[in-house]
C-alpha cells in the first residue's frame, strides 16, 4: 500500500510539472489526485553553475508541483533543503500547514551559489529532515526529489545506499551538465521510473510524460486521434500537444515551427550565428578562428603560428602581420629585413671613454688600467658594490612566534652586512602569509639603525604560505621606482631574497622565472619543512651559489654569515681569503686584450665591404 502511495505521488508530481511548465492550465481543487499521506522533500542543487534565471525555473518547478498536491498537516507535508558547498534547509516537514505560506517560503530562498556537495546534502535529508523533530511521520512514505545540474564533489552511492535503506525513495533529476553515473548511483531503483536528465531546466517539464500512466485514468494521446504534429501529453481527462526541443507551438495547437534562434538572439556566439530548424551554430569573422567551446573567438596571430617571413620582429593583427625590427635595427623597404644601426652614432651614449657598437645595442669601456663602474658608462679605479635588496620573509602560521623572532634577527645579520645608505646600498622588507604586506620599501630607511629598528617591529602575520604571490608584488611593485628602486639604466645591481619554512600554497614558478628575466638576481633561504625544489625554482643560476637550506631555525644565523660570501664579498670575513676587488689587473688586461681584438676585427669587416663595393662596381659597368 506504502509504495502503491508513493508511485502515485511521484508519478503525479512529475506529470502536473509537464503540464504547468508548457503552459496548458493548472488542475483545480476538485482535478487534484489523493496519493494519500506522504511526506516530500525537495533536495535542490544551488551551486554556483546554476544561472539565477535557471535558479527562477527551479523555483517555479517547486510551486507547480505545490499547487497540484494535497497540502496539510494530514496529507501532503513538504520541506525544501538547498546545498552547494554547505547544506541549508529552508523549511521543514512540519514548517508549513498552508499552501500559501510554503510557497512563501520558496519564493523567498537565496541561493547558496557555491560548489556541490550532494553526498553531504543526502546525508543532512538522511538524518535531520526525515526525523520526528523535523515533521516526519510514522509509518508515512518519505520520498526525496534531488535536483541537480552539475556531478558531485563529493561521493554519493554509499550515502544514497544508506537512505534507501532506510525507506527515503529518491528521485534524481539532471539538468545540463548533469552525470548519469552519479544520477543512478543516487536513485531508487528501477533507474527508468526514479532517473531523469534533460538539457536545460527549460525542458524539466518531460519528466512527468513517463508517468502518465500512472496517475488518474485513461491516457488520452492513446485512446484518441490527437493530431500533435510532435508530442502529445495526457493530462486527466484531457491532452495537450508539445514540440521538440528548438520548435514552437503554432496556435492551432498541434503543428510545431523551428525557432530561429539566431534571429531571436538566443544564442551565445560571440561574432556569427548560423541558424537551423531548432538549433544554430556559431562561427567567426575573417581573421578569426572558434575556440573550443564552439561560441567564442580568438584572432588568428600568423606570427604565433610562424606563417610569417619577418626577420626579427612580426607584429599581429587578426589574419594578417606586419614586420619590425629589434633597436638598433632598422626595416629595409622587403618589410621583412632588417639592417644594423650603428647606435654610438644614433644616440646619445654617455660613454666616458668609448662606445663599442654590437648588433641592436652599444657597450662602454674605459682605459687600461681603470674599471667600468655601476653606471655602465663612467670609469674609475675601483668598482662599487652598491645594491636594492627586497628581502621577502614567511610569516604563515607554520613558522610560529618564537620561530619568527629568529628570522627578524636574520634579516638584521644581513643588513650589519650591507653599506646602507642613500647613494649606496637600499634595503626593502615585504612579508606575506595569505596575502602580501609591504613592510617598509627600499626608499623608506637610510641608515642600517632605522632599518633594523623598523624589522624589530614588524608583527607576525600568521596563516597561509603564497609565495607565488608573494613573488608577483615584490617584482610588480618592490622594485618600481616609486618605491625607491633605482633606474635600470644606473645598472644597480637588484637581489631578491625570499625566506621560506614550508611548500608554497600557490604556483611559483612563472613569477621566479619573470623575475630573473628582469635581471634580479634571486636567492632563496629554506628553514625546516621548506621544499629544496621551490628554493631551486626561485633560485638564480648557479644554484648552488644562491641556494640555502637548513633543518632548523636556531640555525639561520650560519647561512647569514654565509651570504655575505655572494652579496658582498668584500666585508666576508672567517677563513675564506677575499681579494680586494680594486686589485683587477686580469680584469684590466683582459678588457684592453678585448678592445684591441674588437677594434681589429672591424677595420678586417671594413675592408672587406670596401672590396665587395669593389666588385658590384666592376660587375655594373660590364652591363
Amino acid at each position: 500500500m506504502k509504495m502503491r502511495q508513493l508511485g502515485a505521488l511521484c508519478g503525479f508530481v512529475l506529470l502536473t510539472l509537464a503540464a504547468l511548465a508548457t503552459g496548458r492550465p493548472k488542475l483545480g481543487p476538485e482535478q487534484k489526485c489523493k496519493s494519500g499521506p506522504v511526506d516530500l522533500v525537495f533536495l535542490i542543487d544551488s551551486s554556483r553553475s546554476v544561472r539565477p534565471h535557471e535558479f527562477e525555473t527551479m523555483r517555479k518547478f517547486m510551486i507547480d508541483i505545490l499547487n497540484t498536491l494535497d497540502i496539510g498537516l494530514n496529507a501532503t507535508r513538504v520541506g525544501v533543503v538547498q546545498y552547494s558547498s554547505q547544506v541549508r534547509s529552508e523549511f521543514s516537514l512540519k514548517a508549513h500547514a498552508k499552501l500559501d505560506s510554503m510557497v512563501k517560503g520558496i519564493n523567498q530562498i537565496i541561493p547558496l551559489a557555491q560548489g556541490t556537495m550532494t553526498g553531504l546534502a543526502i546525508r543532512y535529508v538522511m538524518n535531520e529532515a526525515f526525523t520526528p523533530e523535523a515533521g516526519d511521520r510514522p509509518k508515512v512514505p518519505n520520498v526525496a526529489v534531488i535536483v541537480t545540474d552539475g556531478r558531485p564533489q563529493d561521493r554519493v552511492a554509499e550515502v544514497a545506499a544508506e537512505a534507501r535503506e532506510k525507506g527515503i525513495e529518491i528521485y534524481a533529476v539532471g539538468v545540463a551538465r548533469a552525470d548519469m553515473t552519479s544520477l543512478r548511483a543516487m536513485a531508487s531503483p528501477p533507474f527508468e521510473d526514479h532517473v531523469f536528465l534533460v538539457e536545460s531546466f527549460d525542458l524539466i517539464h518531460q519528466f512527468g510524460l513517463q508517468f502518465q500512466d500512472k496517475l488518474c485514468g485513461m491516457d488520452m494521446c492513446l485512446e484518441s486521434d490527437h493530431g500533435c504534429e510532435h508530442i502529445c501529453e495526457s493530462s486527466p481527462g484531457s491532452y495537450h500537444c508539445l514540440c521538440l526541443p528548438g520548435y514552437t507551438l503554432n496556435d492551432d495547437g498541434k503543428t510545431c515551427t523551428a525557432i530561429d534562434l539566431c534571429a531571436e538572439g538566443k544564442h551565445n556566439c560571440e561574432q556569427l550565428c548560423i541558424s537551423s530548424p531548432g538549433s544554430f551554430t556559431c562561427d567567426c569573422n575573417k581573421g578569426y578562428k572558434l575556440n573550443n567551446d564552439k561560441k567564442t573567438c580568438s584572432t588568428i596571430d600568423l606570427c604565433a603560428e610562424g606563417k610569417h617571413d619577418c626577420e626579427q620582429i612580426c607584429v599581429s593583427a587578426p589574419g594578417v602581420f606586419t614586420c619590425g625590427c629589434n633597436k638598433g635595427y632598422k626595416l629595409n623597404k622587403d618589410k621583412k629585413t632588417c639592417t644594423n644601426m650603428d647606435l654610438c652614432k644614433t644616440v646619445e651614449h654617455g660613454c666616458e671613454h668609448q662606445c663599442v657598437s654590437t648588433p641592436g645595442s652599444y657597450y662602454c669601456i674605459c682605459p687600461e688600467g681603470q674599471l667600468l663602474q655601476d653606471d655602465g658608462r663612467s670609469c674609475g679605479t675601483c668598482k662599487s658594490a652598491n645594491i636594492d635588496l627586497v628581502l621577502l620573509i614567511d610569516g604563515s602560521k607554520s613558522v610560529r612566534p618564537q620561530n619568527f623572532e629568529l628570522v627578524k634577527k636574520f634579516v638584521n645579520q644581513v643588513v650589519d652586512s650591507l653599506d646602507v645608505s642613500v647613494h649606496g646600498t637600499r634595503v626593502g622588507l615585504v612579508q606575506y602569509s595569505s596575502r602580501v604586506r609591504t613592510e617598509f620599501p627600499l626608499n623608506k630607511y637610510h641608515t642600517a639603525d632605522e632599518i633594523k629598528a623598523a624589522v624589530m617591529k614588524v608583527d607576525y602575520m600568521e596563516k597561509g604560505t603564497m609565495t607565488g604571490l608573494a613573488l608577483k608584488h615584490m617584482l610588480e611593485n618592490s622594485f618600481s621606482e616609486a618605491e625607491g628602486a633605482r633606474p635600470l639604466k644606473r645598472n644597480i645591481p637588484r637581489i631578491g631574497l625570499v625566506f621560506t619554512d614550508g611548500r608554497s600554497q600557490d604556483d611559483i614558478t612563472e613569477y621566479a622565472k619573470m623575475a630573473k628575466e628582469a635581471g634580479i638576481t634571486m636567492y632563496a633561504v629554506g628553514v625546516g619543512k621548506a621544499v629544496e625544489d621551490e628554493l631551486r625554482v626561485i633560485a638564480s643560476e648557479p644554484v648552488e651559489k644562491h641556494f640555502y637550506y637548513t633543518t632548523d631555525f636556531t640555525a639561520i644565523s650560519t647561512i647569514a654569515e654565509n651570504l655575505k660570501l655572494n652579496v658582498c664579498p668584500e666585508e666576508s670575513q672567517g677563513e675564506i681569503e677575499v681579494k680586494d676587488p680594486c686589485a683587477c689587473e686580469s680584469l684590466v688586461e683582459f678588457q684592453h686584450a678585448t678592445m684591441s681584438s674588437l677594434e681589429q676585427l672591424n677595420q678586417k669587416l671594413a675592408g672587406m665591404t670596401a672590396r665587395l663595393e669593389q666588385l658590384e662596381n666592376q660587375l655594373l659597368s660590364r652591363k
